[in-house]
């Protein structure tokens, strides 16, 4: 079983601004081995550097974050590796533990990340038995979480979340994996409305039960959300798309963009969540 990724076509019919942030994305370099308890290196050629530079000038991306993969679990090597390559237009969001050190902290800044990952599901390096700890973490160096776990569990965890300190994400459209109902929506608000936290479009497939091409269970929350609070949202790509396993499940990248970007009610909203709000939440200069 293979997979070849499709790394440029006809451009996306909605123009990205300048200055478009990709706020979800994983990139593997050669010599980074997958870590025990996580999922295997990405099939195919890796996604690297050089495939992801073409891909942010098929889709018009100027400025990337790169998430550390459930690949590499805690070793952050591979990241830190990205950010180098990849120099000042990327920031990353690593994986720490509750005691990591100052040192490793600097070490990580120095390097260009940004935040932490906490991520609540299956492959996952870190799940929130964790959120605390990182929590306190995170903020003692100014970085910012982004939190996945199956977000039809929200209002069980509400509590914790609401305590959270860092400036946060929500992830992945909220991966609603059992169903959202307007409690969860009233709950999801009342986070937003406390200030710290975003809600990131990127990979509504992963959770979608309507399916493509409209995903239309993701696009009514999504539009919701985008509406009630326009400069809490960011978007990104979930290039290399990892749970696509064959070149037949691998989607159409353009597709996808004007699809996810067709979400916003506006021009200015689109400019929001690509420009603005990533230049705020990730600490990129503004354009």
């Amino acid at each position: 079983m293979t997979i070849i990724r499709k790394q440029s076509g006809p451009a996306p019919k909605i123009k990205l601004p300048r200055g478009a942030v990709d706020s979800q994305m994983h990139m593997y370099l050669p010599g980074f081995e997958a870590r025990e308890g996580g999922p295997p290196l990405p099939g195919g050629a890796l996604p690297d550097a050089a495939q992801y530079r073409e891909f942010m000038q098929w889709i018009g991306i100027e400025r990337v974050v790169i998430t550390q993969g459930n690949a590499h679990q805690a070793d952050n090597s591979n990241l830190v590796a990205c950010l180098k390559e990849m120099g000042d237009l990327a920031r990353g969001v690593a994986v720490i533990k509750p005691d990591a050190t100052d040192a490793e902290l600097k070490q990580l800044s120095d390097a260009g990340v940004v935040g932490a990952r906490i991520m609540d599901l299956l492959g996952g390096a870190l799940g929130l038995s964790a959120l605390e700890g990182v929590d306190e973490r995170a903020q003692s160096v100014g970085w910012m979480m982004a939190v996945q776990f199956n977000g039809s569990d929200l209002l069980t965890h509400l509590p914790h979340l609401e305590k959270i300190g860092s400036n946060w994400v929500f992830d992945h459209h909220g991966k609603f994996f059992d169903g959202v109902t307007a409690a969860h929506i009233d709950a999801l608000k009342k986070l937003i409305d406390k200030g710290n936290v975003w809600f990131k479009f990127a990979g509504g497939y992963e959770s979608s039960k309507t399916g493509g091409p409209g995903y239309e269970d993701i696009a009514e929350v999504a539009r919701e959300i985008a509406d009630y609070a326009p400069e809490r949202i960011i978007w990104g790509t979930n290039w290399p798309h990892n749970l696509a396993k064959t070149t037949e499940e691998y989607p159409d990248d353009a597709a996808l963009t004007d699809t996810v970007l067709g979400w916003f009610r506006d021009e200015k909203a689109r400019h929001l969540a690509l420009v603005e709000n990533p230049q705020q939440l990730f600490g990129f200069p503004a354009v």
